[in-house]
This record gives structure tokens, sequence and C-alpha cells, in this order.
């Protein structure tokens, strides 16, 4: 049975466990940090095998193990921007940092990215013992960390992409105050919040036809892209990524 994530995204699976041959629960576990999240529910910090693990309320939130789709989310939603000046990039959801390396990586040297996460203990551990994971992505002075829903950081013609690991989809929410940006009010301040051309990425663990129709209703363009949850690895379960792209200022001759 899969087990979801609690809030943003990762699906570390007991399926791709027992592909690995262990199971989750069997794996020797080193308690590294522990929290509690704006709701009050317990999160914890683990080294689980070769592995770290957040947890909420003892279910799985994210593993190390499982990141492929959260960079290909990054490199979906800055294809094109590297040589672009000025770019202005949004990321809903802290995770590891898999995806905020991820789009700095696929910028240019005079980009901004604004990361937005509600849970304050997952960015201290990210400064601390989850940093080396993607490479200390918050150590670059391209990035800007903010505490807070993603929805507040929204503003006009600000963004020019906005990427969306907030919950384990459009659909499947975990957290229900997240679907006032699915809905066709949210979906429209993300549209107008990009600039011209601007994509907007949203990771999904399941298919979601009716926001697919969402999107395009609401003058996003929408297309689905599958991806592999665990990146090159060509086995385990795989990912959704919604991506709608605002439409591009029509040149005057």
């Amino acid at each position: 049975m899969t087990r979801p994530c609690i809030a943003t995204g990762e699906l570390a699976t007991c399926r791709d466990a027992r592909r690995a041959h262990t199971p989750l629960a069997m794996l020797p576990r080193e308690l590294l940090a522990e929290a509690s999240t704006p709701a009050g529910e317990p999160i914890t910090l683990a080294r689980e095998g070769v592995s770290l693990v957040v947890r909420v309320r003892n279910e799985v939130l994210m593993s190390s193990r499982v990141h492929g789709s959260e960079e290909a989310m990054a490199e979906v939603g800055c294809a094109g921007l590297r040589e672009r000046r000025g770019v202005r990039v949004l990321i809903g959801g802290l995770g590891l940092g898999y995806t905020v390396r991820a789009a700095l990586d696929a910028l240019g040297p005079d980009a901004e990215v604004v990361v937005r996460e509600l849970i304050p203990a997952l960015v201290e551990w990210n400064r601390g013992t989850l940093g080396e994971l993607a490479g200390r992505p918050l150590d670059d002075p391209r990035v800007r960390v903010e505490i807070g829903d993603v929805g507040d950081a929204l503003e006009p013609s600000r963004f020019d992409a906005i990427l969306l690991d907030v919950d384990n989809g459009p659909e499947a929410l975990t957290v229900p105050s997240n679907a006032r940006l699915y809905g066709a009010r949210g979906l429209e301040r993300l549209r107008t919040s990009l600039r011209p051309g601007g994509a907007l990425v949203v990771w999904s663990a399941f298919e979601s036809p009716r926001f697919a129709r969402a999107l395009r209703a609401a003058g996003l363009n929408g297309e689905v892209v599958r991806v592999r949850a665990r990146g090159k690895v060509a086995r385990g379960s795989r990912h959704l990524l919604y991506v709608g792209r605002a439409a591009r200022l029509r040149s005057v001759s």
C-alpha cells in the first residue's frame, strides 16, 4: 500500500522500500531532531538506513531516497530562463532542498529564488543536517526564504516561474487550506502573478483530469509531464507535473 506524504509532495512509499529489499519500518532508525508543525503536530528528522527521513505524526513526509520528480519540477519550470536577466522564481514547499538546488542550477547569476515554507523546523534543518543533501542551496545569495503560506507571496506579474510542491496534488489534499490555490480564483491569482510566458508547475502524486481542465480554463495552456519519482533510476513510482504557461506578449509590428 502506498503511503502518501503529509504536506510537501514527496512520496517515499513502502512500495519503493520493498523494491530496495528493506521495508521502511525495518530500517535502523536514529532520531536526529524533533519539533512541532504550526498545527501542533510532531515532526521528526531521522536517519533511517542510509536515508534522511522527515515524518509528521510518524507518517513519511519526505525522504532523501525519493527526489527525482522534485528536481524535474524545477528543470521544467525554469527551462529557458538561464540567459534571461532579472528572473524571479517562487517555490512553494522547501522539502529537502532538491527543488531549490535544481532551480539555482537552471538560472543565471542575477536570478532571485523566493522559497515559501510553512514549517520553521524544516528551514532550520535545511540550514543544518539536511543542507549537504542538495549542496546547501539556502547558502546561495540568490535565495530568500520566507516562513508562511505561498499564497501570500503572490503579486501581479512578479514571477517567471511558480513551483508548487505543497501537498499530494491539487485534489489529494492533506492540508485543506491548500484547496484555495487550485480553484478558479486561486488559479487566476497564480496566472496573474506570472510574467508573460511564465510557467506554473504543480507537483502531484495522482492523476487529476479535472485540474488539467481547470488549468486550461484559467488560460494557462496546461499540459501533464510524467516523471520518475527517483529520477534516473528506471524503477519505482512515477509522479506528475501539471504545467501551465501564461500567454506571451504579442509583438507589435
